[in-house]
């Protein structure tokens, strides 16, 4: 078989991603906060963008207010001389060049930073008498302790990382677990308790009992087998229980580095007489034009200075419209999520409808996939709290009449009638089925019901029910 080069002619066709859409397909999906950093840095990169400056303008000061005329002249104020009768420093020593920084210390120096588990144990572990071996060990077994105070690694771990013995390595654990807070660094629950009964001199047998080997016990509500056995009352069952609620089983989340996630809404949606009024937060956000210093640059370059001034002016106004189609079809969304969703603006999350991207996507005459990106890391503010743009499309449960209601509506009302329960007779998801079928007439199997619970983190009934 012989080998032969060849010139062949196709036709196809090809859907280049450009720079500038891949751009324009970013913006789309970028949060509000994640939009600001990116204009931000375009802001810095690109000369030909520029932020406008509005400042007021200025009045004759026969035509300014008394308010107006007291800022002017704190403004104005000769404050170094002023400051030389009430200054920490001495008149004697304004004579003379004194010695100040240039800068003040930054707004980060001057705040105390959030103690972390790992600091405050070796802060511990150096004012106590441990000594320079056991420094070593309780260094290596403090990095190994995770936010809420277990030791993750096995002492045979710690031997390999450290060339201590096994008894050396358990003499620090042990110390370590005296420290603040007192169980840090246990294997398991039942260390992490018993020490610091120990401490409280919690030496009740039956309360040692009940945490060293009957916490399972405890977690699925077997009480009345716990009462037998330990020949006790009901009553005096709940004293035990009360003593080992003073107990922390996870010492060490107060020290857990996790902050509050904060959001700020995209959009925010009120009520204005029978209408709805949708309002975009700018807040931040500049308002970019073009600057007119490089521009009339522009015009008197050449060669390669006048190919960068292009090539940034097209990237400076492809900035701009993308921005623009983004803040329009942001504002095109949440207008039709409030024409389908009316009855949610209205009454709350239990009057949400069944809704998905493909009929958004229809009514604004957009793709699903532009309606996906742009609904993706948005809040939106309503009457009844900030929600998730993705919140308001949920799938349908179909009702006896025909119609149908949203899963989310769902949701709610199971969540609701959960809150309502009377604890020691908590309802089974069967129960709520059937008052599901009363109230909204819908046909809900109880595995759905279920299903529903655990997502919103809900237990089930038996580990709901309270006895005491």
């Amino acid at each position: 078989m012989g080998l032969e080069l060849r010139q062949q002619l196709k036709l196809s066709q090809q859907l280049v991603m450009t720079p500038q859409l891949q751009q324009a397909i970013k913006l789309l999906q970028l949060s509000r906060l994640e939009l600001l950093e990116t204009v931000q840095q375009e802001l810095l990169e690109n000369p030909l963008l520029d932020e406008p400056e509005y400042e007021p303008e200025a009045r004759e000061p026969d035509e300014l207010t008394d308010a107006q005329k007291e800022k002017e002249a704190l403004r104005t104020a000769d404050w170094e001389n002023y400051l030389g009768e009430f200054s920490s420093t001495s008149k004697q020593a304004t004579g003379r060049e004194t010695e100040v920084p240039e800068e003040g210390l930054s707004f980060e120096a001057r705040l105390a930073s959030k103690p972390s588990l790992e600091g405050h144990l070796n802060w511990q572990m150096r004012l106590s008498n441990f000594s320079d071996r056991e420094l070593a060990i309780g260094e290596i077994v403090i990095g190994n302790v995770d936010h809420n105070g277990y030791l993750q690694a096995s002492n045979e771990e710690i031997m390999s990382m450290v060339q201590a013995t096994d008894e050396e390595v358990e003499s620090t654990i042990q110390r370590i677990m005296l420290l603040d807070p007192i169980g840090v660094g246990a294997r398991t629950p039942q260390e992490c308790l018993l020490t610091q009964m120990d401490v409280l001199g919690y030496d009740d047998p039956i309360l040692v009992s009940l945490v060293k080997d009957h916490l399972e016990d405890l977690e699925k509500n077997r009480y009345k087998p716990l009462a037998r056995k330990f020949k006790i009352s009901m009553e005096e069952l709940k004293e035990y229980l009360d003593m080992m609620q003073t107990l922390d089983p996870m010492p060490g989340t107060n020290f857990s580095s996790t902050d509050p996630h904060y959001v700020s809404p995209d959009v925010f949606v009120y009520k204005y007489g029978e209408e709805f009024v949708i309002i975009l937060n700018e807040d931040g956000l500049p308002r970019l034009q073009m600057n007119t210093f490089y521009m009339d640059t522009m015009k008197d370059a050449k060669g390669k200075e006048k190919e960068y001034f292009q090539e940034k002016m097209r990237s400076a106004a492809w900035l701009m419209k993308s921005l623009y189609q983004r803040q329009r079809t942001l504002y095109k969304v949440v207008e039709s999520i409030v024409r389908f969703q009316r009855d949610f603006f209205e009454d709350g999350v239990t009057k949400l409808k069944p809704l998905i991207l493909k009929e958004v996507a229809e009514d604004i005459e957009m793709h699903e996939s532009t309606v996906s990106r742009i609904t993706t890391s948005k809040y939106v503010s309503t009457p009844h709290g900030v929600y998730e743009l993705k919140f308001f499309f949920n799938s349908a449960l179909e009702l006896d009449d025909g119609s149908q209601v949203g899963s989310e509506s769902v949701k709610a009302l199971i969540k609701a009638m959960i809150a309502e329960e009377d604890t020691k007779k908590p309802l089974s998801d069967e129960k709520i089925g059937e008052i599901l079928k009363e109230k909204l007439e819908v046909n809900i199997a109880r595995r759905t019901v279920a299903k529903y619970r655990s997502a919103m983190g809900i237990a089930s009934s038996s580990k709901r029910k309270q006895y005491f």
